[in-house]
Order: structure tokens, then sequence, then C-alpha cells
């Protein structure tokens, strides 16, 4: 079979688990504004997101409707309705970018970023950084705490080998 004349990539799949990963790659990039996948994939994504922002600048409930029985998870679909499509309202289109980033060490696919035009890689990373922060004191505390447990478990571990020996001691003693 040729891939002559084919307007759509089939990635090897039948049309469930396609349009499922492609379904999942739509929410993906519409929930973080960047996703890193391969180039192929993210060229069909691309067709996918373009068309959704395009008919949420509509902004009606046919269209709320339309999208969520194309992409059934109503948190994206309001970030789409409330928030990409006001924000590229003024853009004819060119909504997403590829950026090629090398290949992947274990097949060597060609990988790439597929990202918003407007996505800001500084703000991102900002706020990422805020969260690890907040996410390592968490696991400091409990660390400390664990250690403090494991230090009182070897204590008490301790104290019962001494209480054997002296016990075997007394044992001798009498003997």
């Amino acid at each position: 079979m040729s891939s002559h004349r084919r307007r759509v990539k089939h990635f090897d799949r039948k049309s469930g688990p396609r349009k499922a990963l492609l379904r999942g790659l739509v929410e993906s990039l519409v929930e973080h504004g960047r996703i890193t996948t391969t180039v192929d994939r993210a060229k069909e994504t691309r067709r996918h997101v373009e068309r959704a922002i395009t008919l949420g600048k509509k902004g009606d409930l046919n269209t709320t409707r339309l999208l969520l029985s194309r992409y059934p998870n109503k948190n994206v679909v309001s970030i789409i309705m409330k928030d990409l499509s006001p924000r590229f309202a003024s853009r004819p289109g060119g909504y997403t970018r590829i950026i090629k980033i090398g290949r992947r060490p274990g097949d060597t696919a060609e990988m790439a970023f597929l990202e918003f035009v407007d996505y800001d890689f500084e703000a991102k990373t900002a706020a990422k950084e805020e969260k690890t922060a907040k996410a390592t004191e968490k696991p400091a505390k409990k660390a400390a705490s664990k250690a403090k447990k494991a230090s009182t478990k070897t204590v008490a571990a301790k104290k019962k080998t001494v209480k054997k020996t002296q016990k075997k001691a007394r044992a001798k003693s009498r003997a």
C-alpha cells in the first residue's frame, strides 16, 4: 500500500488506538503548552490542535459540544474555549510551532517540541522551580522524621541485644 495522496498518518495503528493517541497528545499540549514527541506525531497533532482552536473561536454552544465529542475532557475543552481561542483571536492560524531537538537514544526516532507560539519557557521553568522547591521541603521533613524513626528503631534493637547478652551472662553465672 503506497503512501501517495494520503492525508493522515496512520502510525501503524488501527483507527481506535490512533484516535486515542492523537486525543492524548492534543490534551497534553492544551494542558501543558508544550510537549515532547516524535516529529511525525507532532505534525499530525498540530493539525488537530489548530482546528480545535479555530473552532473554539466561534465560542458558541455547538462548538463546545463538538469539541467535547472529539476530546471528552471538560477541562481541556474549557481551556480551548476560554483561554486559547481568545489568546489567538487576532491570529489567522499557525498557533503552534515544531522545534526539532535531535534523535531519541533508544530507537533514533527524530524528536521535537510541539508548543504554542506564545509559549513562555522562562515563566514555565520559574513556576516548575517553585513547585520543586516546595516539593523538596516536604520530603526533607519526611526524611528527617524517617531518620528519627530509624534511629529509635536501631536504639531499640541495640537494647534488645544488650538485654539478651545480660540474660545469657546471668544464666552462666548461676550455673
